[in-house]
């Protein structure tokens, strides 16, 4: 009695026969060109969805990085007062466990004088010079310009700000505040001139286009807080902390003390872009699917075509499995090879996505990317392996289990029905 021998699933003539059914030309009843469809679909979608959420991890950590660099971590005030014993509380909160630096503020807006007689508003911070340097968005930009050490001889401003009012290192800029004597006319104004030292760059243009920094002690006689600061800038070793500590630095502070986190003042734009990075994902994904379903359309095209090929290796001997294996490698082998192309490119598109853009503003005669209309100087990017493995694991799963429904249909085949009119 004859013994029926079982193939290894996937075995290598599976593969063969599937590698044919792919190249073949229409001619040979094969579908190339569907084939080319599919395959450039699946890349170009998954070529935009690693690319999409490069750019939008790009802007949630340059967001953060620019306003926790540029903003204390946690800040600390008297509701509705000056705070008097700055010094004593901050030698109670640096005792707490993950605070870094305590450092006293004195904060007031102004109006700003260039010498060419261009004015725009200000808003001055009143800092010692050691407490400053420990903020990386105003001392680590490349785009800074002099010395920050030269703080104590002058001021220090924002490069939009600079910008607006005409300023280079050297220039003298004449600050207009509500700090003069009170008259029965109301609070006398008072002109300060001083020499532009430090041209900062935090990375966001809001920040960079209204801040000025002066030296503590001046700004107390500025705007009237001699012996007194505004609040207390606090920062930690860990941002990601600072709801946790919040409270704690608050009841170290003392009472009637109020503290509030960076995520207090952002809050409610870090859940936006939470919702917009999860709906731009459900977005793009049915851009994928849609990218797959030109597999099934190829595939069913495929198996048509082929139905007289499949009567054949069915009466010698081929089981439904290896028929369904056959028709599964050429749909997953066309998602799979899509999807390595638009990973591939995906990648290439987040990291040189600074010279990409530099091309396309040549190209365009410049002024494709404004700032102060996008709020940050450039597009930024940053790819993490995770949004990686969540574009090819969706795109994989959707292209292979699409796959299955035409390849069931051939294997389900009846091979006498196919073979009747040939």
């Amino acid at each position: 009695m004859a013994t029926v021998k079982h193939t290894r699933p996937f075995a290598k003539f599976e593969w063969m026969i599937a590698w044919r059914y792919i190249r073949a030309k229409r001619a040979e009843g094969g579908v190339s060109v569907m084939t080319w469809i599919s395959l450039i679909g699946v890349t170009l979608a998954v070529f935009a969805l690693i690319a999409t959420l490069a750019v939008r991890s790009g802007f949630r950590a340059e967001f953060i990085d620019t306003i926790v660099g540029a903003n204390a971590h946690i800040s600390v005030v008297q509701p509705g007062e000056v705070i008097t014993e700055f010094e004593d509380m901050a030698e109670r909160i640096i005792t707490v466990e993950g605070v870094e630096s305590v450092a006293p503020l004195v904060r007031g807006q102004s109006m700003a004088e260039g010498v060419t007689g261009r004015i725009a508003l200000a808003d001055i911070y009143g800092i010692g010079l050691e407490d400053l340097k420990q903020s990386d968005a105003i001392v680590q930009s490349e785009r800074t310009i002099g010395d920050i050490n030269d703080l104590p001889n002058g001021i220090a401003l924002g490069s939009a700000l600079a910008e607006t009012l005409g300023l280079s290192l050297g220039d003298r800029v004449v600050v207009t505040t509500r700090g003069g004597a009170a008259t029965p006319m109301g609070q006398s104004t008072r002109r300060n001139a001083y020499e532009v030292v430090y041209i900062f760059s935090t990375g966001r243009y809001q920040i960079d286009q209204v801040r000025a920094y002066l030296p503590f002690d001046v700004a107390q006689l500025v705007f009237n807080r001699d012996g007194v600061a505004d609040e207390l800038e606090v920062r930690l070793d860990d941002i990601n902390r600072s709801e946790e500590l919040k409270q704690i630095v608050a009841n170290a502070a003392g009472p009637g003390m109020w503290a509030y986190s960076w995520q207090d003042r952002v809050g409610r734009f870090l859940r936006a872009l939470t919702i917009e990075d999860n709906v731009m994902f459900i977005i793009l994904s049915i851009l994928v699917l849609v990218a797959s379903m030109n597999i099934i359309s190829g595939l069913i095209m495929l198996v048509k075509n082929k139905g007289r090929d499949v009567g054949i290796l069915r009466t010698m001997g081929l089981t439904e499995g290896s028929i369904l294996r056959v028709f599964f490698i050429c749909g997953a082998g066309i998602g799979t090879i899509g999807t390595f192309f638009g990973v591939v490119l995906g990648c290439l598109f987040a990291i040189y996505i600074d010279q990409i853009f530099s091309l396309v503003n040549y190209v365009a005669g410049g002024g494709v990317w404004d700032p102060s209309i996008r709020g940050i100087y450039n597009v930024p990017a940053q790819l993490h392996l995770s949004d990686v493995i969540k574009a090819m694991s969706l795109s994989l799963g959707l292209s292979w289990i699409i796959t299955i429904f035409p390849a069931r249909r051939a294997a389900r085949m009846n091979p006498v029905e196919a073979l009747r009119y040939e």
